[in-house]
């Protein structure tokens, strides 16, 4: 599947133990996660048909994991674009920066957790695509 996935995305097994008390999932930094954690945040209470991102970091790298339920993350880096079905607490995916990233198609109950290489930066964000395009081809 990665070799499908635009630019630098990939997607990062997230290791978890499993006993007869319950399953415990665990990002590391260095190891599944590949830059030093600046914020986290999560996303949850999601309306049906709601759409998130819709947007590119020029500078912050993101994983983005799915807790609980499922989405479709479509990632875009300008010339190949691809549609990922996230349903798994084991399995998350690098955003790197510079890549367009769209979620939708939420099943209920979707909780999805994001740890970014960067704290919040209004200024690093482009929320215009075809701004986005016209800048990739620069």
């Amino acid at each position: 599947m990665d070799r499908m996935l635009p630019e630098s995305c990939r997607l990062i097994p997230i290791p978890n133990v499993n006993d007869e008390r319950g399953a415990l999932s665990f990002a590391e930094v260095g190891e599944c996660i590949p830059f030093d954690v600046r914020r986290v945040f999560w996303i949850y209470d999601i309306p049906q048909a709601a759409q998130r991102g819709g947007h590119a970091h020029w500078t912050c790298s993101e994983v983005v994991v799915p807790v609980s339920g499922g989405f479709t993350m479509c990632l875009d880096d300008g010339r190949v674009r691809v549609d990922v079905r996230m349903h798994s607490p084991s399995v998350g995916i690098l955003v790197p920066a510079g890549v367009w990233c769209e979620l939708k198609d939420f099943e209920p109950g979707t909780v999805l957790v994001v740890m970014a290489s960067e704290a919040y930066d209004a200024k690093g964000y482009v929320h215009d695509y075809m701004d986005y395009k016209r800048m990739k081809t620069k």
